[in-house]
């Protein structure tokens, strides 16, 4: 969990700093930075699913994962805590902001390959290193995001607490499942969310991300499907 736990006070400070410093910002200048940063978000995103040869089974994951996710509400649950924490901390002047800023820094953080793989690491081999890297980056982007977004991405911590300590910990059940294939179709099918991530933040769509994100999981099942069919088999 020490990566994990890094993680979350390198956004935690980060977050701090763009709230202290950002009103100093022209808006013009946040919104400049924000499309660059959503520029990189969309590059990387297409690197990593590009990076990840198993098409059939990044859509089947995909298909799969959103029916689970939209079942389950995912979205609108991340959007209901959102607006709870706006409730309690933000007044008016900052009404639909906080929620916004909260899931959309949540889902940034914790959707992609660094996210699972330094996680699964983190789990399985006592290796933080991934984790640590992850810790630079997302504290220079929650200093932006705290920036433009306001302190809805100081809470986005919380999530990635969550969202990575539950990697972390599932990671021993699940390791006879994390083969080397199976962990790159979960960073794929990532990657394409990390893209449908910087084409929100472009305002080139809106995509219901939160309820996608079971498919990043999905592989795990394909797998393990697999694994069965091969041993009833003649």
């Amino acid at each position: 969990m020490l990566g994990t736990l890094v993680n979350v006070a390198a956004i935690c400070v980060g977050a701090f700093v763009g709230l202290l410093f950002g009103k100093g910002i022209p808006e013009r200048y946040k919104q400049t930075i924000m499309q660059a940063l959503a520029l990189a978000v969309m590059l990387i995103g297409l690197k990593t699913a590009l990076a990840c040869d198993a098409i059939l089974i990044m859509i089947g994951s995909l298909v799969l994962g959103t029916l689970v996710g939209e079942w389950l509400g995912i979205e609108e649950k991340l959007a209901g805590l959102g607006r709870m924490l706006e409730k309690r901390f933000a007044g008016k002047d900052g009404e639909g902001s906080m929620a916004q800023a909260f899931v959309t820094s949540s889902l940034i953080f914790c959707v992609g390959s660094m996210a699972i793989v330094g996680s699964l690491e983190s789990g399985l081999t006592g290796n933080h290193q991934t984790l640590f890297a992850k810790s630079a980056l997302d504290g220079v982007a929650s200093v932006i995001f705290a920036a433009s977004m306001g302190a809805g991405v100081l809470f986005s911590a919380l999530a990635v607490l969550l969202y990575q300590g539950s990697i972390t910990i599932a990671a021993v059940a699940v390791k006879p499942f994390l083969v080397p294939e199976v962990v790159a179709q979960m960073s794929g099918t990532g990657g394409l969310l990390i893209l449908a991530i910087g084409m929100n933040l472009m305002e080139i769509t809106r995509i219901r991300l939160g309820n996608m994100l079971p498919a990043i999981f999905v592989p795990v099942l394909f797998y393990g499907l697999t694994l069965l069919a091969k041993q009833s088999g003649p």
